[in-house]
């Protein structure tokens, strides 16, 4: 029976009480997984799982293995009372709380390779990376078998790759893609956004004004997909704070680069270092 106000989440820390947790527990059930440090997009999420299921799960875990670096694995911000506070205003019944050897038992060997998906973009300077968020989002959903798993479209190549593996691998869960939630100045929320000095914060901004740049470009009728690359590469070029790693104009599904003049919807990316803090951002044009 899906938790009442008083002892709601009910929080699992082993996949045994994960599975005696979900005894009982009516569906449809809706699945978000985090890694904690939760703020208003998290929250968006859990409240649309709660919008439409009958039980909501989450998951607290920081995978190490989409982790290249050991110093950015320890710098990640926890907060795990902060987290469930916010996790019970948001109606979820049931908080996954592993450690690493609840994730990786001892012995575990088997990896995920997304294929060629996974090494371009975020894929080509962080190695492995997909490969550790395929490998986690799989055993979560394999243990939780939901009825749909919730994740933000700002991750955008993410979202691609764990819908890729959902359908490839034949995985349980309608993968729902939920819109970015902006602070009022634009910028994406993230986890990462607390680790930014107050003038790196502001300079922050510049990957979403570059997006916008794109977007505008292209709503005047510029199709040219170099273009558009070239209007986000100019304004975070024109942001001293900022050192861009890429900006893409691709197909939405595939992640193919986009070449020439385009029809049909595009996908916008691009990261940058502001700060020492590498962020991203993303938005899909072109949509009927």
């Amino acid at each position: 029976m899906t938790a009442d106000a008083g002892t709601r989440p009910v929080v699992a820390r082993t996949r045994a009480e994960l599975r005696d947790a979900l005894v009982g527990t009516p569906g449809p059930r809706g699945f978000v997984p985090t890694m904690g440090a939760l703020h208003d997009g998290h929250v968006s999420l859990l409240r649309r799982a709660r919008d439409e299921n009958a039980t909501v799960v989450m998951s607290i875990f920081v995978n190490p293995t989409q982790f290249e670096d050991a110093t950015d694995l320890a710098a990640y911000p926890r907060d795990l009372a902060a987290d469930l506070d916010r996790a019970r205003d948001a109606g979820v019944d049931v908080a996954f709380v592993p450690d690493v050897e609840a994730v990786y038992p001892h012995g575990s060997s088997t990896t995920i390779d997304p294929g060629a998906i996974a090494r371009v973009l975020e894929g080509a300077s962080r190695p492995g990376h997909f490969s550790g968020v395929a490998t986690v989002v799989a055993i979560l959903l394999g243990l939780v078998a939901p009825h749909r798993a919730y994740f933000g479209e700002k991750d955008a190549q993410q979202l691609v790759i764990v819908r890729r593996i959902v359908r490839d691998l034949a995985l349980p869960g309608e993968i729902v893609g939920c819109p970015t939630v902006r602070e009022p100045d634009g910028l994406a929320m993230s986890s990462r956004n607390a680790r930014l000095a107050p003038a790196d914060r502001a300079a922050a901004t510049v990957l979403h004004r570059a997006l916008l740049a794109a977007r505008d470009l292209h709503g005047s009728g510029t199709t040219e997909a170099d273009a558009l690359r070239a209007a986000m590469r100019a304004v975070v070029a024109a942001e001293a704070r900022a050192r861009l790693d890429y900006a893409s104009v691709a197909d939405p599904e595939i992640l193919e680069e986009a070449q020439g003049p385009q029809v049909g919807p595009l996908l916008l990316s691009l990261a940058a270092d502001v700060g020492g803090v590498r962020l991203i951002d993303a938005e899909t044009i072109g949509r009927p």
